[in-house]
């Protein structure tokens, strides 16, 4: 064999009890598992790793990320190799690089700059779905990306992509330009589609529409992900929506960063399970994914009204410019409770920034709306508004209106998975970036007990692998894919804090990808092994 891993306590990703085994890797597969006290002689390898006192389980699956640019940008990416995530799930929040046009390239490119960088770095020679994921394919010099990659459809790029962003209902002809552009999508490869319905243009969109995509995205067996309308005052709505949504469609529901923020919703994550359960019961297909932190982070941009952000970023920067259209938009934020703050008054202190687009604004970052606003003796919205502008757009937040015990709920529900929503530009992301599958491992297995380790490595593994329907991941089984994490469970842990978020974590010593060590003692090698995982029939 190429490897043996010999010794290893085996978390095979199915929630069964760990057990001690030597496991043979040949040609990027699991070839042989020898369990202790199993008959016949032990495995043999040109190379065997003792993995005494480390856990072996599947690769995480990241089902909720933004490397769209990432993974083409930086080879290393040890921002999710080091965490054991050996396969993410891209093209979220219905934002993202294709399909499009030209026109469409260009908008989106300086709509979410904030997530991704303005990617003056990238040549973006694709403009196609499939494109894009040849492009993954060949990235650094034909060698492939860091890591795996899956892709969902960005529904408010297709919709932009078709009709701009206008705020109307679409017309006969608009709809069929957009089925057609999912239907390119899901046969060049997508697993799914993704919405972002708090973030223009795509919460333009009606249900009828989004119905009848998600009718698309069904016929081809892929599955929704929608950023729902709001994860604040109208939560429990937005949920129930989604999910009759889809029933109506016979499309699978994945529920994107599934929280319940703000201080309306303290103590209602059991009203958001209730809701999940009775259509479970009702044979609805619905998973969900969350991030172990308390903290949201997304755009400042994406706070304001929606009607503020018709036209697209220039249309927007010039309505912030004008002193009348700025104090509207400051009372709908600020009294009435903007749709893009979820429905609920903006509260200064709670918005931290974490990046800027222009280095000579780095002074912000770090600090909430309010402390800056106070240390220059102005309002709130008079600093936000400059930054707005100065940065055109491209600033970054951290948003403080999460509640543990609502973390902790949604975190043990059985359809649960991993997502670590991870935004990697900007001076001080958020540390999910970097550590939200440690973080799972460390604090809520060992630390509080929330979930056994068993079930959490299921929750990041097979699970989303279900979801996903890739029938050789997931699993640590023979013939399945050597895509794996060798970790310790007595120190595993997020090194990345608030303060410090790009630190590395702690007790992963080794992750495979393919059966090459991307991660080896430590350290990341300078292997690439990832490869762009297209929609299997």
């Amino acid at each position: 064999m190429d490897l043996v891993i010999r010794g290893a306590r085996v978390v095979d990703g199915s929630g069964d009890a760990a057990y001690t085994a030597d496991v043979a890797i040949e040609d990027g597969r699991i070839t042989e598992i020898h369990r202790e006290g199993d008959a016949g002689p032990r495995p043999a390898g040109t190379r065997v790793l003792d993995a005494q006192g480390l856990a072996l389980a599947p690769g995480f699956i990241d089902m909720h990320a933004h490397s769209d640019l990432a993974l083409l940008r930086d080879p290393d990416h040890s921002a999710k190799a080091a965490q054991g995530v050996t396969l993410e799930v891209i093209g979220q929040d219905g934002l993202s690089y294709a399909p499009v046009d030209d026109r469409t390239l260009a908008e989106v490119r300086q709509a979410i700059t904030g997530w991704n960088g303005d990617g003056s770095d990238i040549d973006f020679d694709w403009r196609s779905v499939g494109e894009y994921l040849d492009r993954l394919d060949r990235a650094h010099g034909g060698r492939g990306i860091p890591v795996n990659a899956a892709y969902l459809i960005p529904q408010g790029t297709v919709r932009m992509y078709a009709m701009g962003w206008e705020d109307r209902e679409a017309s006969p002809a608009d709809l069929e330009r957009m089925k057609e552009l999912v239907a390119q999508g899901m046969e060049q490869g997508a697993v799914g589609m993704s919405s972002g319905l708090t973030y223009t243009p795509g919460m333009y969109a009606k249900d009828a529409e989004l119905t009848e995509l998600c009718r698309v995205v069904a016929s081809y067996g892929g599955y929704y992900c929608p950023h729902h309308r709001s994860y604040g005052a109208g939560a429990l709505e937005a949920y129930r929506e989604m999910v009759e949504l889809t029933r109506t469609a016979g499309c699978p529901l994945h529920l994107a960063h599934a929280t319940m923020n703000f201080g309306v919703n303290k103590g209602k994550a059991p009203d958001l399970l209730a809701l999940l359960d009775e259509a479970l019961d009702d044979g609805a297909d619905i998973t969900l994914d969350t991030y172990p932190y308390t903290p949201g982070c997304t755009t400042l941009v994406a706070m304001l009204p929606s009607w503020a952000s018709e036209g697209g970023p220039e249309a927007i920067l010039s309505r912030l410019q004008d002193d009348g259209t700025a104090a509207r938009i400051r009372h709908h934020m600020e009294v009435i409770g903007s749709d893009g703050c979820h429905g609920v008054p903006i509260e200064w202190d709670t918005i931290e920034i974490s990046g800027v687009s222009d280095p000579g604004l780095a002074s912000c970052v770090g600090k909430t709306i309010q402390r800056s606003a106070d240390m220059r003796g102005e309002e709130p919205w008079v600093t936000a508004r400059r930054l707005l502008i100065n940065d055109r757009l491209g600033s970054t937040i951290l948003q403080h209106v999460g509640h543990e015990e609502n973390v902790r709920a949604i975190m043990r529900h059985p359809v649960h998975t991993g997502g670590s929503d991870g935004i990697l530009q900007g001076f001080k992301p958020h540390p999910r970036a970097y550590g939200t599958f440690p973080q799972y491992l460390g604090k809520y297995v060992r630390e509080l007990g929330v979930l056994s380790l068993e079930e959490c490595v299921a929750h990041l593994t097979s699970r989303p692998a279900a979801r996903l329907r890739l029938p050789d991941r997931g699993h640590v089984r023979e013939g399945y894919r050597a895509d794996l994490v060798l970790f310790d469970p007595e120190t595993v842990a997020a090194g990345s804090t608030f303060d410090a978020p790009r630190t590395p974590p702690v007790g992963v010593p080794h992750v495979l990808i393919d059966g090459k060590f991307v991660i080896e003692d430590g350290r990341r090698t300078d292997v690439i092994a990832g490869r762009a995982v297209r929609r299997t029939a």
